[in-house]
Order: C-alpha cells, then sequence, then structure tokens
C-alpha cells in the first residue's frame, strides 16, 4: 500500500473490510489516513463514510464511529445500522438503543439490517420494556414478515424472559424457517426447557423442515441435560443417514452428549471415527471421560492433544486440572499449572478456579490459598472451592471464615453447593450447632431451598456428634425420599459410636436400594465386629458370598519418580518387600517404645493376640507409608491415597510414625485428608 496507495474509493473500501475483518485497528486508522489525504477537500462518498463508521463501531470505539457519522452531511440507513449494530456486538445494549433512537429522531428509517441489530441490543437488557417499543415499530413499519426480523424479536423474547410471548409470536409467524424453529429451541436450552426443545425439533420435522447443525446441536444439548441416552442415540442415526457425521460441530455435540449421558464409551467412538477434530473435540473428550471417572482416560487424551501440536487453552487446562483433581494427582496438578502459565492463560477465571479447587482437592491448601488470593477476579466457583478445601481437612473455622468473608464481599452470592460445603465443614471440625443454623436459615438467608445433599450433611453433622437418634428423626421428617447419601451417614455414624440396632436399620435400607454395593455390607459386617458381635458379622459376609456380592479389594497407593506403587494388605509381591518389611518392623519397635497399643479390632476375631497385632500392621496404608519412609527424602511430604476409609489402628500408628520420623504425611481416603504432623492430624480424631 506504501508504494502504490490506492486512490479509487472501492480499493479503499476493501481496506477497510480487511481491517475490520482483521480487527486491525492500525490497518483502519492509515487506510482512514489515506482516504484523507487522497479525497479531501472533497465530500467522501455516502458508502465510504457508511465504511468507516462500521470501521470504528466494530472495533468498538464508539467515539470515533460516532465523529466518522457526524462527518457525513447526510448519514443514510447503513452508516446508523453500522453504528448501531457494532455497539450491540461489542456489549453496549444502552448505545446501541440510544443510536436507534438518534436514527429515529434524525427522520431515517430503519430497515431489515436495522431491526435484528435493535432486538440483539434490547434482548441484553433485564427488562423487555425497550423490545416491545422496537417490535411495535417493527409491526407499524411492516418489516415484521421479514424471517431475520422476526427471528430477532423472538429471541429478544425469549432472552428477557418472556417466552409465552415469544412463544405467541412464533405460532403469528407467517414464513417458520429452520432459523426461527432454532430460535425456539437454543433459548429453551438456555432456559433449562428441555422437553420444550424435543417437541420444537419434532415440529420442524413435522411439516418437513431440514435440521441444519444449529438444531441437531440444541436437540443433543437437550438430551444431555435431561439424559434422554436413547433419544439421543435415535438422533445419531440420523446424523450419519442425512450426512452430518462429518461436521466437525455436530460430532462436538454428541461427545459431549455421550459424555453426559455415562456413555463414555461411544463418545470414544464418535471422537475416533472424526476425520477433522478443532480443539472444542478434544476438550469435550477429556470432559467426556472426566464426568465418568475415568480420569486417567481423560488425562491421556490431553497428552495425545499436546503431542499433536493443539496449543491449550482456558478450557482445556481447567477440564484438566479437573481430572488431575480427581486422581489427587499433585505433582501432575502443578505440571498442568506450569503449562497454564505458559500458555498465559493462568489469569482466567476459570483457570484459576480449576486451580483453586485441585489443589484444594489434592490436599495443598497452601497452594489453594495463594491461587486464590492471586486471582484478579473471583467468581462462585473459586469461593466454592477455597471452601470446600477447608471442608476437606475438616478446618471448619477457615470454611466458616471464608464463608463469611464470601458474604461480607458481595462479590456473588451463595448456591447450593456452597451451603453443602459449609455445613460439611462444619461435621467434619465438630462445630454441630453453627452447622444445624446455616441448615435451618439457608431458606430465610440465602433463599436457598435445601437439597437431599443438605439433609445428608446434616445427618452426618449429627451422626458425628454421637447423635445418631436424632438424625434417625431428622430423616423420618425429611419432605423428599432419603437418598443413598443419607443412609449412608447414619450407618456411618452408626459403625463410628456401635449403634448397632439402628445401624441395621440403615442398612436394610441400602441393601434395598443399592443391593449390590459391597460398601454397605462391609460397613455393617465391620459395626458388628467392633462391637463384638462376630457371629453377625460372619452372617452378613456370608450372606454377601451367598447372593453374589464381591468385595472390592482395599489398597493404598503412593507416588514415586512418577511411578505409582500400589498395596494391598498383607502383600508381599513389591520388589522392595524385603526393606518394606524390615522398615515395619523397625517403626513398630519404636512406636511401642514411644506408648503405641495397636487396636486389634480391625484384625479377624479367630487370631491369637499377638497374630492379630501382625495382622494390623500390614494393613496397605502401612505398606505404603513404609515404602515412603524408604525412597522419598527427608523434608518431603509423604502423600498417599487409600481407596477406602483409613481404619482406626492406622491412624493412629501414622499419628506416633509422623512424631517418630518427623516428617509430614498425608493420607487421602474415600472420605477426607488426614495431616499427620508431630504425633497429631488435622482431623482431631474426629473423622
Amino acid at each position: 500500500m506504501q508504494r502504490s496507495p490506492p486512490s479509487d474509493a472501492q480499493s479503499l473500501a476493501t481496506l477497510i473490510e480487511r481491517a475490520i475483518s482483521t480487527r486491525s485497528l492500525l490497518l483502519g486508522r492509515a487506510t482512514h489516513a489515506l482516504i484523507v489525504k487522497s479525497l479531501f477537500p472533497l465530500p467522501l462518498p455516502s458508502f465510504l463514510s457508511a465504511h468507516l463508521v462500521n470501521l470504528y463501531s466494530k472495533l468498538d470505539l464508539p467515539s470515533s464511529a460516532v465523529t466518522a457519522l457526524s462527518l457525513d452531511p447526510s448519514p443514510s440507513v447503513v452508516s446508523w445500522t453500522a453504528l448501531i449494530s457494532g455497539a450491540a456486538q461489542n456489549g453496549r445494549p444502552s448505545l446501541s438503543l440510544l443510536h436507534f433512537a438518534a436514527m429515529l429522531r434524525s427522520s431515517i428509517k430503519p430497515n431489515d439490517f436495522t431491526f435484528p441489530s435493535a432486538f440483539k441490543a434490547a434482548a441484553s437488557l433485564p427488562s423487555s420494556f425497550a423490545g416491545r417499543q422496537v417490535h411495535s415499530l417493527a409491526v407499524k413499519s411492516g418489516y415484521i414478515a421479514d424471517v431475520f426480523v422476526s427471528c430477532a424479536a423472538l429471541d429478544m423474547y425469549f432472552k428477557t424472559g418472556l417466552a409465552a410471548d415469544g412463544r405467541n409470536l412464533f405460532d403469528e409467524m407467517p414464513n417458520q424457517n429452520v432459523v426461527s424453529w432454532n430460535a425456539v429451541m437454543t433459548n429453551a436450552v438456555l432456559d433449562g426447557r428441555f422437553d420444550d426443545v424435543v417437541k420444537a425439533f419434532l415440529g420442524l420435522i413435522s411439516i418437513g423442515g431440514k435440521p441444519n447443525t444449529v438444531s441437531l446441536n440444541a436437540f443433543l444439548n437437550a438430551c444431555a441435560g435431561a439424559l434422554y441416552l436413547r433419544l439421543g442415540s435415535q438422533l445419531h442415526g440420523l446424523v450419519i443417514r442425512d450426512g452430518f457425521e462429518s461436521d466437525v460441530s455436530v460430532c462436538n455435540g454428541l461427545i459431549d452428549f455421550y459424555g453426559k449421558c455415562r456413555s463414555a464409551g461411544e463418545a470414544r467412538k464418535v471422537f475416533d471415527a472424526m476425520g477433522v477434530r478443532n480443539i472444542v473435540s478434544w476438550c469435550s473428550m477429556v470432559v467426556a471421560y472426566a464426568q465418568n471417572g475415568a480420569e486417567e482416560e481423560a488425562f491421556g487424551v490431553y497428552l495425545n492433544a499436546r503431542r499433536k501440536g493443539l496449543e491449550p487453552t482456558d478450557f482445556m487446562v481447567s477440564s484438566v486440572l479437573t481430572t488431575c483433581a480427581g486422581l489427587s494427582g499433585l505433582d501432575l496438578g502443578r505440571s498442568v499449572h506450569a503449562v497454564a502459565v505458559r500458555s498465559c492463560v493462568d489469569a482466567n477465571i476459570f483457570v484459576g478456579s480449576a486451580l483453586v479447587d485441585m489443589y484444594g482437592k489434592c490436599g495443598s491448601i497452601e497452594d489453594a490459598e495463594q491461587g486464590f488470593d492471586e486471582m484478579p477476579e473471583r467468581n462462585l466457583v473459586s469461593w466454592n472451592a477455597m471452601i470446600g478445601g477447608y471442608a476437606q481437612l475438616g478446618n471448619a473455622r477457615k470454611a466458616l471464615s471464608m464463608f463469611g468473608e464470601m458474604i461480607r464481599s458481595g462479590e456473588v452470592a451463595p448456591n447450593y453447593v456452597t451451603l453443602v460445603c459449609a455445613i460439611t465443614a462444619c461435621s467434619r471440625g465438630g462445630l454441630t450447632n453453627e452447622g444445624l443454623e446455616l441448615f435451618h436459615t439457608m431458606q430465610g438467608r440465602f433463599r436457598i431451598e435445601p437439597r437431599t445433599e443438605h439433609y445428608a450433611c446434616v445427618v452426618d453433622l449429627l451422626g458425628r456428634a454421637g447423635m445418631e437418634e436424632r438424625a434417625y428423626e431428622f430423616i423420618k421428617q425429611m419432605p423428599m425420599r432419603p437418598s443413598i447419601s443419607v443412609w449412608g451417614a447414619l450407618l456411618g455414624a452408626c459403625k463410628m459410636h456401635g449403634k448397632t440396632e439402628l445401624g441395621r436399620i440403615a442398612a436394610e435400607k441400602l441393601f434395598e436400594m443399592d443391593p449390590q454395593d459391597s460398601g454397605n455390607h462391609v460397613l455393617l459386617s465391620n459395626m458388628f465386629a467392633s462391637a463384638g458381635r462376630w457371629t453377625e458379622a460372619v452372617e452378613v459376609r456370608m450372606e454377601m458370598k451367598d447372593v453374589g456380592i464381591k468385595k472390592g479389594p482395599g489398597c493404598s497407593w503412593i507416588t514415586w519418580k512418577n511411578v505409582v506403587h500400589v498395596f494391598q494388605a498383607k502383600d508381599t509381591s513389591h520388589e522392595r518387600n524385603a526393606e518394606i518389611q524390615a522398615m515395619l518392623v523397625k517403626l513398630r519397635k519404636e512406636m511401642h517404645a514411644a506408648g503405641y497399643v495397636p487396636d486389634t479390632q480391625y484384625a479377624l476375631y479367630d487370631l491369637e493376640e499377638e497374630e492379630k497385632e501382625s495382622e494390623v500392621l500390614q494393613h496397605s496404608e502401612k505398606l505404603a507409608l513404609a515404602f515412603g519412609l524408604i525412597c522419598i527424602p527427608p523434608g518431603i511430604p509423604i502423600r498417599i491415597t487409600k481407596n477406602l476409609r483409613v481404619c482406626g489402628d492406622c491412624h493412629r500408628a501414622i499419628k506416633f510414625i509422623s512424631g517418630i520420623v518427623g516428617r509430614e504425611i498425608i493420607v487421602r481416603d474415600n472420605n477426607r485428608f488426614h495431616h499427620f504432623r508431630d504425633y497429631e492430624c488435622s482431623c482431631m480424631d474426629y473423622w
């Protein structure tokens, strides 16, 4: 352009369009300067003036756009529409409508391009007042019959909460094309009216309409939201029949649908069959695995994406951090954190929230606090993750303090998840009265209707405090049917405090609701064993065997040098077993010298006392700990994960070991984190 600057208006207009498409303000200003230099003092052609208004409007420079418009002695409807459209597209709805009003005062009549922009602006406002006025004007002008204008009006009504008016307008539309049907479906998805989406889609089909990618994705979103697996699978057949299986966006929708409907295998089939994938495809597959508890597979998809040269986006990083949280993979999470920093997405609010959540769920509350404090802005997920992190550790005071800070900040309002985290923290920290007060005031203070999860938290709260009978009465007064989590909380409390008869009632309820869950049978058996009722304990185990219920093996694992070492009770298969056994013998002597007495109720009842002591010494978490003491250098915390609740003897033993060896030991069982240090545990023996 510098070597041979164009002087004709059409070429200059083309340069402006290029500046808009590339969002290059530098090119746009240079072209404007060239226009002034080439055509001054001649008045600018009207179409060129409209291009300049469009340039500054689209690049979100409203003052420059208004100035460009004012320099045109007779601006056309095209210039005004560019001004209105640019403000609406850049999130300035009030300014857009002010320009629309100014255009009307200038006696310029809006056209079929102006009205959709005005409706778009009106749809972004909390009130429908302006949108109704624009609708009235569209009717008077005769443009409401235009399908694009009527679709924009339809979208406005749905987005401003007037679904009934929107449906009335839709019924009155003379030309109901696929765009109008899509407007109905997409807005119904946003409102959570999934059955309305299905009805609209079937309505489109019934009139002989041809669904497009927007229609198909809206239908898939509805099926995913309502968990209509069979219906969505039928649509998958239509997708193949009509040749949409090569459409990337539709395939991405199918992956998302199957993932949310607990069919990760089907999602993987769609993913593998895709000839072309984009970043959304990879992210959707990661999320599909993560939603179904397949965190290792999710992380594998992420690694494959990186190997293929895909740059990590904020959505991908936040999704992978979620899988790290599910795996309790602190080292993996830290490596992804480093990727986020290198990719400059760590300041993104979603990535920041995922980092807080990951560090909290991996037991590194200090890192979670640092990530939370460094966030430039916070959302509800950030606050919930921080409160939940304290709850995982049983630090109720900190959790309630954070909850109070959230309320005082006014940044966000608590939701039902916030109250679950806060009441859970009270339960694990022994703050019974505070937890009950939160539950009883949540509806009045925060307008949050108690859900089943909140009732389960209260049952756990009362049960841990030794008030099992009160918890049982509380369950009987629930306004909804008690869930598995509610009865499970009562059974766990009964086992903890030896309330065998009430525990049997809870167990029978659980057997009815989920007869194949071995955990409930094992918990009941252990409860009888703890109370010395060995005959009944054996009967429960025999009943499991008779009906074919198999108990999954309890195991603990520890990671060292990127290798996961898994141990089961009495496991002798590890290559360093001799060293592990020698370490256990050494620890046993030192613990006895320090005053440790084994709790042998966790051993088989038909063994001699000395055999029982050897039995509990071979529990999986002790084997993993011995391995960690052998391999992990001093000063580095030892992190162990267990798939069952840590037993009372192991909990007591690890407290002794933490003081004897002077190490920080972190154990995550299937319920919470335990931080052991100097003969103490963060749970204060209340777990």
